[in-house]
Protein backbone atom coordinates (compact mmCIF):
# COMPACT_ATOMS: atom_id res chain seq x y z
CA UNK A 1 0.00 0.00 0.00
CA UNK A 2 1.39 3.37 -1.01
CA UNK A 3 0.77 6.22 1.37
CA UNK A 4 -0.13 9.62 -0.05
CA UNK A 5 2.57 12.17 0.83
CA UNK A 6 1.61 14.68 3.49
CA UNK A 7 0.99 18.26 2.48
CA UNK A 8 3.07 21.02 4.08
CA UNK A 9 0.00 22.00 6.12
CA UNK A 10 -0.41 18.44 7.42
CA UNK A 11 3.24 18.38 8.48
CA UNK A 12 2.80 21.74 10.26
CA UNK A 13 -0.32 20.42 11.98
CA UNK A 14 1.72 17.47 13.27
CA UNK A 15 4.43 19.83 14.53
CA UNK A 16 1.80 21.92 16.37
CA UNK A 17 0.38 18.78 17.97
CA UNK A 18 3.84 17.66 19.04
CA UNK A 19 4.70 21.06 20.50
CA UNK A 20 1.43 21.17 22.45
CA UNK A 21 1.97 17.70 23.89
CA UNK A 22 5.60 18.47 24.75
CA UNK A 23 4.60 21.67 26.51
CA UNK A 24 1.85 19.91 28.46
CA UNK A 25 4.28 17.15 29.50
CA UNK A 26 6.46 19.75 31.20
CA UNK A 27 9.05 18.19 33.49
CA UNK A 28 7.51 14.72 33.44
CA UNK A 29 9.60 12.15 31.64
CA UNK A 30 8.62 10.88 28.23
CA UNK A 31 8.71 7.31 29.57
CA UNK A 32 6.36 8.17 32.45
CA UNK A 33 3.78 9.88 30.24
CA UNK A 34 3.96 7.24 27.52
CA UNK A 35 3.49 4.41 30.03
CA UNK A 36 0.52 6.15 31.64
CA UNK A 37 -1.08 6.56 28.20
CA UNK A 38 -0.33 2.98 27.17
CA UNK A 39 1.96 3.89 24.27
CA UNK A 40 5.66 3.41 23.75
CA UNK A 41 8.13 6.15 24.56
CA UNK A 42 9.28 5.96 20.92
CA UNK A 43 5.74 6.66 19.72
CA UNK A 44 5.52 9.69 21.98
CA UNK A 45 8.96 10.84 20.83
CA UNK A 46 7.90 10.62 17.19
CA UNK A 47 4.70 12.55 17.84
CA UNK A 48 6.45 15.26 19.85
CA UNK A 49 9.11 15.76 17.18
CA UNK A 50 6.63 15.78 14.29
CA UNK A 51 8.02 12.56 12.79
CA UNK A 52 4.58 10.97 13.27
CA UNK A 53 2.33 13.85 12.18
CA UNK A 54 -0.83 11.75 11.86
CA UNK A 55 -1.04 9.57 14.99
CA UNK A 56 -4.06 7.39 15.62
CA UNK A 57 -7.02 9.06 17.31
CA UNK A 58 -6.96 6.76 20.33
CA UNK A 59 -3.24 7.45 20.83
CA UNK A 60 -3.90 11.18 20.85
CA UNK A 61 -6.93 10.75 23.12
CA UNK A 62 -4.93 8.68 25.62
CA UNK A 63 -2.07 11.20 25.68
CA UNK A 64 -4.51 14.08 26.08
CA UNK A 65 -6.17 12.38 29.05
CA UNK A 66 -2.84 11.75 30.78
CA UNK A 67 -1.70 15.32 30.13
CA UNK A 68 -4.97 16.93 31.19
CA UNK A 69 -5.72 18.36 27.74
CA UNK A 70 -9.17 18.44 26.22
CA UNK A 71 -9.70 17.07 22.75
CA UNK A 72 -11.36 20.39 21.88
CA UNK A 73 -8.16 22.21 22.78
CA UNK A 74 -6.07 19.80 20.71
CA UNK A 75 -8.39 20.16 17.74
CA UNK A 76 -8.33 23.96 17.94
CA UNK A 77 -4.53 24.08 17.97
CA UNK A 78 -4.11 21.46 15.27
CA UNK A 79 -6.77 22.85 12.93
CA UNK A 80 -5.41 26.38 13.15
CA UNK A 81 -4.43 27.80 9.78
CA UNK A 82 -1.24 29.85 9.98
CA UNK A 83 -1.93 31.54 6.67
CA UNK A 84 -0.58 28.69 4.57
CA UNK A 85 -3.95 27.29 3.56
CA UNK A 86 -5.46 23.95 4.39
CA UNK A 87 -7.24 24.76 7.63
CA UNK A 88 -10.65 24.53 6.03
CA UNK A 89 -9.78 21.11 4.65
CA UNK A 90 -9.07 19.75 8.12
CA UNK A 91 -12.39 20.98 9.45
CA UNK A 92 -14.34 19.24 6.73
CA UNK A 93 -12.37 15.98 6.78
Amino acid sequence: MVRTPLTPWERQRGERLGALLRGARGERSMVEVAAAAGVSAETLRKIETGRAPTPAFFTVAALAAVLGLSLDELAAVCARDDGHGGGEQALSA
